[in-house]
């Protein structure tokens, strides 16, 4: 049995006491699940998905972080990860990675065909994203896929047959789902450019490409009209699938704080932008308020 300090790493490991992160990814999993269900999933959906939503950022921090062990160096705010400092073993911290993620898909395999064979997908593209900054000018985009994912895994949950295969996926989620995964993409672009920002100067000193440093002095510009293509296409996907205008009571919250967030980032400071960016999952929480209200409220 691991050592209480073992305990320790591994919690620091998977961020345990950062919950912003698992949150936002919760949040537009929720509320399409919601969406799909036209209101109250059921508890053994929402489990799944809740647990499945902490098993797998945890299980993505893990390979992020041996991913990015030999650039967190170089970084002031990461230099201390269990992995970078070499607390923790590659090995090790590949095997917590790897138990979580069983976890997380011994979860989905109380669901459906269409829901599972989606998760192999998810899977994929979270492994990739950490290598994509190689690689990639805005890895901000492969990231808001990775955290999209589970708007078409929770409408294949809600909708989705015991039919296996391509077609069984394809009738089980709607092009509305895709595009709330479109839109979902912009606002995961807003609040990681605003993470990017904060480590600007270390990114450019190591080699390393962001959507900071690619979007230059338009930075601050293109995080408020990310926010804004964000809320407008999930306000007005919602309502082509019949959901009561009460859910723009949520979309209207998420934008006055997204307004706010701008005078967070405006100057570009550190402290500002990682504020912002520790705030958002308030954001995708006023969005999933609005849409429990609107289905369950009225």
């Amino acid at each position: 049995m691991p050592s209480r300090s073992r305990i320790a790493l591994y919690l620091d490991l998977i961020r345990w006491n950062r919950p912003a992160g698992w949150l936002l990814l919760l949040w537009p999993s929720l509320s399409a699940l919601w969406i799909a269900a036209d209101g109250f999933p059921g508890w053994h959906l929402l489990v799944v998905f809740v647990l499945g939503t902490i098993l797998m950022r945890s299980a993505g921090c893990c390979v992020n972080d041996v991913a990015d062990r030999e650039f967190d160096k170089h970084v002031k705010r990461t230099a201390n990860r269990p992995v970078t400092s070499g607390a923790l073993p590659v090995k090790e911290a590949l095997a917590l990675g790897a138990v979580l993620a069983l976890a997380a898909f011994g979860l989905v395999l109380t669901t459906n065909p269409p829901t599972i064979l989606l998760s192999v997908a998810a899977l994929a593209v979270a492994i990739v994203y950490p290598y994509a900054k190689r690689f990639v000018s805005m890895p901000q985009a492969v990231l808001g896929v990775a955290f999209s994912f589970g708007i078409p895994m929770a409408f294949a949950a809600a909708l989705g047959g015991r039919d296996d295969g391509l077609a069984a996926v394809a009738a089980s989620v709607p092009w509305a789902a895709w595009g709330l995964l479109l839109g979902n993409l912009f606002w995961v672009l807003a609040y990681d450019t605003e993470y990017a920002m904060v480590d600007r100067d270390d990114d450019l000193r190591i080699g390393i490409q962001t959507s900071a440093i690619t979007l230059g002095r338009f930075d601050v510009a293109a995080v408020m009209a990310f926010y804004a293509i964000y809320l407008l296409s999930w306000g007005l996907v919602t309502t082509r699938l019949g959901v009561p205008p009460l859910l723009w009571a949520g979309i209207a919250a998420a934008a006055a704080q997204a307004v706010w967030h701008y005078t967070l980032i405006r100057d570009r400071s550190r402290e500002g932008c990682f504020k912002a960016f520790r705030l958002n999952h308030w954001v995708g929480f006023a969005v999933f308020a609005g849409v429990v209200l609107a289905l369950d409220g009225a």
